[in-house]
């Protein structure tokens, strides 16, 4: 077999890692021992909001991985309060220990027992992994200690060697060091990967604390949501899109957000809004409360003012975007300009609708779109927040290096939002910065175009930056999805009928499981066992909707995650994981606290919605990694031939 020179090029590049036979058989036999183990487990969530306890403890109780576990291991041994509070301590291992030290009189005796218990839950979530993987993962101290625990084998003369390493751990007291270490190895083990299915940001009171998280992950792949689009935009210097971030943020009384995690000057804004409403109640602006946090009762006054000032400087950038951007054709979203403040009523789509508010002391009759000096100053300083938030910038750099509109993994389809379609199912074709695209194409080009805007935001190019408040809002938009955001319907207009959106034919386009598989074959799928992962649109469970659908080609996953959607779902959340043996899709009940989860052991209940086992347990080999090992394996078997042949010479 005749090779050609670069392929002996990269032969040779690859010969200085592996220098001889002996080193490429050595590799050839490791990478084949790994294709044949079990894959990992793959975690999907969606639609967090901001809602940082639930998602922390879905992390840590591995989705009901671990203690899965440890009922196969001591479901039959130990009582449910001691598989509770075993659970519990690898959840929250520093939290629990402090309790449970004030509690056990014997503690030499505890520690005994549990730490052969977390050994023994240790071997179960890591059997399925390589021993160099396992140890790899332990970042305490205790590798090699850990290490030999989890691989020697208990009988005659090992025996003893095993009890001497737990007795000398808990004589040298490094018995709490240790449990911290192997709890976060078995949470580490449960978990191989994780995809966030979009909208990190909004309505929840800690999406920091969610990145801080999520930068520290072993291995995730995100797919930017509408929410974080918005917050993109903003960090990008879109002055409409950093008017919508703080309007929501008031709307949902999550100003600290700006504040506290942030450091975004919010004053300037409360003393130009306090005094241009300082006689209107602002009864429509009255924040959504959840939970309670730093602006309680006596500040709503504030907020309420803060929330109605933002949201009219909202409504004239909005505008001075429309007219900018004739291209974007959401001329209809032009509103302000169609109100009778005197006869209170406004003209949406051609219909007289009554108005519930005509207090707007900053609009300018003849210029209704024009900002005050007042608000064009409140402006310029919030912009200058934005910009010099060293805290913003990073999380959102992380997001955009870690994130792309969609993803393809292990044969499944990961988007938050849609594919714009057609009434009768095909792709929509929409113009995108001048160009007729469509379903993959239209995607693709979307996806860059982000990825310029972030890698352009310091060379200031407007028209490039526009286009993150485009998606935040287009119809059109594969973020969005729906005719319109009847934003300025929802404070100024009480007819029920005009505030809805209806959704892109998309939404019940896939309900058919022909044009799932039509959709996945558009994006190069076309394996029988392939889905279509996507949330974005919360699943009303209590009303009877399934998030299964299509004959399960595809999984709609945002289930209620954020507490504003709670009564509407009758649910918190949904978790899906893909595991050797299959899909398990579990919808979660309410979480309620963390000092709960901890000191009362209180878990989220989890009820199993499907399992979709495989016929065949699926290996590494199955997967996108294994197709990766097996082209290493086919160059390292070249590679050993030409070292057999003495086409390539070895380094003895």
């Amino acid at each position: 077999m005749k090779r050609s020179y670069d392929r002996i090029k990269y032969l040779k590049l690859l010969s200085k890692e592996f220098k001889n036979i002996n080193e490429v058989s050595e590799e050839i036999i490791n990478l084949q021992a790994i294709i044949n183990l079990p894959k990992g487990t793959e975690m999907f969530l969606s639609d967090i909001h901001g809602e940082y306890e639930p998602f922390e403890h879905i992390l840590n109780n591995g989705a009901g991985i671990i203690k899965s576990k440890i009922e196969d291991l001591y479901g039959d041994t130990i009582s449910k309060k001691e598989r509770e509070t075993l659970a519990t301590l690898i959840y929250y291992p520093e939290e629990k220990l402090k309790l449970i030290k004030k509690e056990i009189e014997d503690l030499d005796e505890w520690y005994n027992i549990t730490l052969y218990r977390l050994i023994e839950v240790a071997k179960k979530v890591s059997s399925k992994y390589t021993r160099s993987k396992v140890r790899k993962a332990i970042t305490s101290g205790f590798e090699y200690v850990i290490d030999e625990l989890l691989n020697s084998q208990v009988a005659n003369d090992k025996d003893k060697y095993y009890k001497a390493i737990i007795k000398t751990i808990i004589d040298l007291k490094q018995a709490d060091s240790f449990i911290i270490a192997i709890s976060n190895l078995i949470k580490r083990m449960a978990i191989d990967h994780l995809h966030i299915i979009g909208d990190i940001f909004d309505r929840g009171k800690s999406p920091d604390l969610v990145i801080e998280k999520l930068k520290k992950f072993h291995s995730m792949d995100m797919q930017w949501g509408n929410h974080d689009i918005l917050w993109m935009g903003a960090a990008c210097g879109n002055e409409a899109c950093i008017a919508t971030v703080i309007r929501i943020c008031a709307r949902y009384n999550n100003i600290g957000i700006l504040e506290e995690a942030y450091g975004i000057n919010i004053r300037p804004l409360s003393t130009f809004a306090m005094a241009t409403y300082k006689d209107d109640e602002c009864n429509n602006f009255i924040p959504k409360v959840f939970e309670t946090n730093k602006y309680d009762n006596s500040d709503k006054n504030n907020i309420c003012k803060i929330h109605k000032a933002i949201t009219i400087i909202q409504f004239k950038l909005e505008g001075q975007m429309i007219k900018k951007h004739p291209e974007y054709n959401l001329e209809n979203r032009l509103l302000l300009d169609k109100m009778n403040l005197t006869d209170k009523y406004v003209i949406i789509d051609g219909e007289k609708y009554e108005i519930n508010d005509t207090n707007f002391p900053t609009i300018n009759k003849n210029n209704i779109y024009e900002l005050t000096e007042e608000e064009k100053e409140v402006m310029e300083r919030l912009c200058e927040s934005f910009k010099h938030s060293l805290k913003l910038n990073d999380h959102i750099d992380f997001i955009f290096n870690c994130g792309e509109l969609y993803t393809i993994f292990n044969s499944n389809l990961l988007f938050h939002g849609c594919i714009p379609m057609t009434e009768d199912g095909e792709f929509k074709e929409v113009k995108f910065l001048g160009k007729k695209v469509k379903g993959k194409e239209y995607l693709d080009l979307v996806n860059e175009t982000i990825n310029k805007a972030w890698l352009t935001k310091l060379e200031k190019d407007k028209n490039l930056i526009d286009i993150m408040w485009f998606l935040w809002i287009s119809p059109d938009s594969p973020f969005f999805g729906k005719s319109k955001m009847a934003t300025f319907e929802s404070y100024f207009v009480n007819d029920k009928e005009i505030k809805k959106e209806p959704k892109n034919p998309y939404y019940y386009q896939v309900s058919n499981e022909n044009i799932c598989i039509k959709i996945l074959k558009e994006f190069g799928i076309e394996n029988n066992d392939a889905h279509i992962i996507n949330g974005h649109i919360p699943v009303k469970a209590k009303d009877g909707e399934s998030p299964i659908r299509a004959n399960g080609k595809l999984l709609v996953i945002d289930g209620g995650f954020a507490k504003s959607y709670q009564e509407k779902t009758g649910n918190a959340g949904y978790v899906l994981t893909y595991n050797s043996y299959g899909l398990l899709l579990s919808q979660n009940k309410p979480f309620e606290s963390v000092e709960k989860a901890i000191k009362e052991e209180k878990d989220i209940i989890s009820e199993l919605i499907v399992k979709k086992t495989e016929v065949t347990r699926k290996s590494v080999g199955d997967t996108d990694i294994g197709k990766k090992l097996k082209n290493e394996i086919e160059d390292l078997q070249e590679l050993l031939k030409c070292y057999e042949t003495g086409e390539i010479k070895q380094n003895i």
